[in-house]
């Protein structure tokens, strides 16, 4: 487009910048392309990086919803599969809960984010659009909207910082940010097994938190609670299902499927939450307008869902000649990252608690230990978990 709100910008690079080829950045490029808007989206991970990266495979019902309706959902209609039961497990009693039958009656899809990453490069390239791999953003301006790459200066009418929390958009945007650290750490796994229950399984042990997330019929994720400033290295694949079987109950539910470990890293549960998330012209999405820690599988389905709220905003700018929507961005998107938070600040508490015998420890277990009966036990309690767990 040549011609936005009555400035000729012809000699511009695109229309908008795209910083960053994740979820969010490549859901918002491809929007924006369907609209007929050029887009340039800079990348600075190699493309055979970003496209075998294993992150997150849960996508909400409005992520799906979002994708089936642009497009954008031939492979995870194709290979996606569906997902309803949360499976807890305590020294008490285990419980399953079937979240498709509570609250809206909502399930997750299955796909990992690295096939979803590989279909939107694909289908953003076959829309006319370019991305370019390896490029090194040094500067964002929202003001001129112009990006310094490489050493290069490119020009924009609008700048989409969707370049994740270490990105320099976040850096661009004068903003008070509201961080937490949850004060835990969990040895993420990935591992060549089939997920060994049908259910996602948490799993609270006096030792730490224990997951279980199937990726694919061959690959499953777990998490372990660790110590912080624990080192993976430290983590044989022997310690490591060792200390799966314990924390999982296997000898009481079940044996583990075991494999390989193909990964391990550490994550420290933090949160951040930028206020505001745009300035000028330049917009941020993803990680880098909010962290919010892996506990309720929010991350990834935030980012799409603000792509969908600025693309939106974008295309009523161009074909309507209509900012509104764009000023109102971020009163937009924040009161639905603070109800992420809320939500996954509570699943935290229900499945972490202090380890030792001080009276602190021992009371704040009691209150885990409440909460975790109350969700099997109520129903009203597990409307409102299902309607948050699956819900944005």
């Amino acid at each position: 487009m040549a011609e936005v709100l009555g400035a000729f910008v012809g000699k511009n690079d695109a229309d908008v910048l795209i910083l960053g080829a994740g979820p969010a950045g490549l859901v918002l490029g491809n929007l924006l392309r369907a609209a007929g808007i050029d887009c340039l989206i800079l990348e600075r991970r190699s493309r055979e990086h970003i496209e075998n990266r294993a992150r997150a495979g849960f996508l909400a019902a409005n992520s799906v919803r979002l994708l089936a309706e642009n497009g954008l959902a031939e492979g995870l209609l194709r290979s996606g599969f569906e997902h309803d039961t949360c499976a807890f497990r305590s020294d008490r009693a285990e419980f399953e809960l079937d979240y498709r039958e509570l609250g809206r009656g909502e399930v997750h899809t299955v796909y990992p984010q690295q096939f979803l990453v590989r279909d939107l490069i694909a289908e953003f390239l076959s829309r006319g659009g370019e991305i370019r791999f390896g490029a090194e953003v040094s500067s964002v301006s929202g003001t001129d909207a112009t990006v310094i790459a490489d050493d290069l200066l490119l020009r924009a009418d609008h700048v989409a910082g969707c370049d994740g929390r270490h990105g320099v958009s976040r850096r661009s945007v004068p903003a008070r940010v509201f961080q937490r650290d949850h004060g835990i750490s969990w040895l993420a796994i990935l591992a060549e097994a089939p997920p060994s229950m049908s259910a996602v399984g948490y799993a609270i042990h006096e030792r730490g938190f224990a997951g279980h997330m199937a990726r694919t019929s061959t690959v499953t994720r777990y998490y372990l609670e660790v110590p912080r400033g624990e080192d993976p290295a430290n983590w044989t694949d022997e310690r490591v299902w060792a200390e799966l079987h314990l924390r999982m109950r296997a000898e009481q539910y079940g044996s583990l499927k075991q494999g390989a470990i193909i990964e391990r890293r550490i994550v420290d549960l933090g949160s951040h939450v930028m206020d505001t998330i745009q300035r000028g012209n330049l917009f941020l999405a993803g990680d880098a307008a909010s962290l919010i820690s892996p506990a309720a599988a929010k991350g990834a389905n935030l980012a799409l869902l603000e792509a969908e709220i600025l693309a939106g905003a974008l295309i009523a700018a161009y074909e309507e000649k209509d900012r509104s929507l764009l000023d109102r961005y971020s009163a937009e998107c924040l009161p639905r990252i603070w109800h992420a938070q809320e939500f996954s600040l509570w699943m935290i508490d229900l499945l972490h608690g202090p380890t030792g015998h001080d009276d602190e420890a021992v009371f704040q277990r009691a209150l885990r230990d409440a909460r975790l009966e109350s969700l099997r036990a109520s129903r009203a309690h597990q409307d409102f978990f299902a309607e948050n767990y699956v819900g944005i």
